[in-house]
This record gives C-alpha cells, structure tokens and sequence, in this order.
C-alpha cells in the first residue's frame, strides 16, 4: 500500500499483494470502492505519526504486507504497525510524537457520547460529519448527518467539526467507516493543534467486554479494537493520543441514565434518521427506547408492531450482540408481557436481581485508562455507579461462556 497526502486529502495505492475485499478489526468484510478521501476542517502541518495513523484508519483493511507513506514515520508507528498487523513501514526516521496535555472527546451526539462528555465537562469536542463525495454518488440519504451536527453546536462546549467523504471509499457494505476508528482521523490531525495527549470515545462495557453486534459475542479482554493492549490501542499511543474510555466499564443502561441527567440532555441524539426528533421507526431508535423505558420504568412506547423486521431481531434466540440490554429491558419496563417484547420473554428468565450488575461499573476497565484521566473516571464511577462485586464481575468475565 502506497499513501500520499496533498494537503488534507489522502490517496492510495495498492500494491500487487493488497486486496480489494478486505477485514476490519471486527472481522467484517469491506470491499473497496474508491482510493482516495478528503478529511476538512484540519491542518496540513501535523506530526507525520498523526498522518500515518490517520491514513491507516482508512487504508488498513486491505494492506497486506507493506505501507509506504509519503513523509518519514517514527521509529515507535513502524513498530506498533509491525507487531500489531504485521506490516512493514517505510520510510522510518522521524522523531517520535511528544504527548499533549489536553483530552477530546470524539463526540457523536449518542447517549454514550454525552455520558463520556458528563465525566469530563471541560473537555473539547471533535465532531466528525459525513461530507458528499465529489465522484461517489451517496446511497445512503436517510442518514442526517446536518441534524447531528447542529445540535452538536448547541452543547455549548468548544467544538471542531471535522468533514470528511472517507465512509464512501467503500463499496460494501453501505457508506460507512473503514475502520471505526477512522471516525478519530480528523481528531489525529488535529492533535498538535490542539494539543491532544488522549482521545475519549463514548464505546461501553458491550462494545469494550463483551462484545456486539459484528463482534465476538463473548468476554473479549483482549477486543483488538479498543483494548489498550491491542493493536489499535498501541498504534495510537505510539502517536500520542492514547485512546480513553471514560464509559468503558459501564452499561448503555447507565451511559442513558447519565446522559439523560446531564446537562446536554437535549442534545442527545442516537437516530440517524430523524430531523425534528428521532424517527422512531428504525431499529436503533427501538434499542435506545428498550433502554429508556428500563432507565425510566415506564411502559415502552414504540410505534413499532411484532411483525417488522427491526423488532423480530429482539426476539429470536439468544445469542446475538446487545442481549444484556434485552434481558435489562424485560426485568424493569412496566407491562413489557403485552408489549412487542413479549415475545422474548420466552428466551430469558431476566429479574432486577440477575440484571442488577449492569448497573455498576466493571473495575478493571477503570485500571486500563491512561494517566492523568484514570483517577477523575473512577471518582465518577465511585459517585455515580458504584463498582461490581466480585461476584458481578464474574457475570462479564463468564458472557459467552
């Protein structure tokens, strides 16, 4: 794989042993479709270890053996891009990222974004926005990505808005990231700017522990993506932006409690779809009301009938990603056995008791954040959610036994 940078936009070249149907970290197939992007909104003078990195969240899925970059590397990127894929980095002799002082949140507008953003509340927003691309038409124009950024403005915190076409590099499937993490690639450009020494993502204890939807839907501590110990977790400390998971050791019961709490309440927003509210009919939007109503006690109110797509996959046997949000949901929403959950109720003996770990925080996942954030995450958590038992502990340590 060949990449150059002219300016903020970023080309690519394959060499022979590269494919064009690729994985990502998550195992899921990607197949490309156009070798070049444009990320806006960045400077064009960042450290050559932030380029690097920034261009492997797009290109990574289908190199192979070598990466050739158009500016020198650290001797530390070339080493975590080696033990961590495999790949030889050329050319290597620039001098290593100094680590800044200053932590941003990758900010979605989610309600596991908004928690995150509760822990820290003076702490930047990045904000990446899906651009069009000048030669790929967009298949995808349900997606509001305008909504999501202007209620992103109304937090009131200090925000940069990143743009960028890169989700259309793809072919398969729908518009989309390459890699998840290349959502952090404006922020990786931003970096020196900003003086950034780490990035925090809204991911929570389903995504970090025990795996998801297109992941291994078991207790997964060595989770290639976000472990710090993992591939991806090394690359981005080799350039100084450690990633952070505030939210890391907690449920989406307890990132919605939080959020729902918090001063930007209004501004959470999880459907992509919606524009003067949440559309209500997608099945993110069913997902994030199971939890709501569970979070709230009240009945779920769901436009929603049993026979459409997005509600069967909430009732077909387990085991399947967001499960422990099932089981949470049926325990705790009012009259859930004449509602469009009903259903599965056949597949779970779910009780307040036999949920009631999802209701505190993991303490391992508190031990894995970097200094200096590690102590103000874990008085949070001390406030706010209270650490599991040993015995809650196991219950993660044992998911998918």
């Amino acid at each position: 794989m060949r990449v150059s940078w002219d300016g903020a936009r970023l080309a690519f070249r394959l060499d022979p042993e590269d494919e064009i149907t690729g994985r990502a970290a998550d195992a899921h197939p990607v197949k490309l479709r156009i070798a070049e992007c444009a990320i806006g909104g960045v400077p064009d003078d960042a450290h050559p270890d932030l380029f690097a990195v920034a261009a492997w969240t797009v290109v990574a899925p289908w190199t192979r053996k070598r990466i050739t970059f158009d500016r020198a590397v650290s001797e530390r990127v070339a080493e975590a891009l080696h033990d961590g894929w495999g790949v030889e980095a050329e050319p290597v002799r620039a001098e290593p990222r100094r680590q800044g002082r200053v932590l941003a949140i990758s900010y979605s507008g989610g309600a596991d974004s908004v928690a995150a953003a509760a822990i820290f509340p003076e702490a930047p927003f990045v904000h990446f926005r899906r651009a069009p691309h000048p030669r790929v038409p967009n298949r995808w124009t349900h997606y509001r990505a305008d909504v999501v950024a202007e209620l992103a403005k109304k937090t009131g915190r200090e925000l940069t808005t990143v743009t960028s076409d890169l989700e259309f590099t793809l072919a398969e499937p729908r518009p989309g990231y390459p890699e998840h993490h290349a959502v952090a690639a404006g922020a990786l450009l931003l970096a020196d700017r900003m003086d950034l020494g780490g990035l925090a993502f809204g991911y929570e204890l389903g995504s970090r522990w025990l795996g998801g939807d297109r992941y291994l839907l078991r207790f997964t501590p060595d989770n290639p993506m976000w472990a710090p110990h993992g591939q991806w977790g090394r690359l981005f400390a080799a350039a100084g932006v450690p990633i952070v998971l505030p939210v890391g050791g907690v449920s989406e019961a307890v990132t919605m409690r939080l959020a729902l709490g918090s001063e930007l309440r209004d501004q959470v927003r999880w459907c992509l779809q919606g524009t003067d509210g949440p559309c209500r009919t997608c099945g993110k939007c069913l997902y994030k009301e199971i939890i709501q109503a569970a979070v709230e006690r009240r009945p779920l109110d769901t436009p929603l009938t049993a026979d459409r797509a997005v509600v069967r996959k909430w009732l077909r046997r387990p085991p399947y990603g967001g499960m422990e949000m099932i089981e949470y949901g049926l325990a705790r929403i009012p009259g859930v056995e004449e509602s469009v959950l009903a259903g599965a109720l056949d597949h779970f003996a779910a009780t307040e008791a036999s949920t009631g770990w999802l209701e505190h925080c993991y303490p391992p996942a508190l031990a894995e954040i970097p200094e200096p954030w590690r102590e103000p995450v874990s008085a949070f958590m001390a406030d706010n959610t209270g650490l599991m038992t040993p015995a809650q502990a196991r219950r993660v340590e044992e998911w998918g036994s």
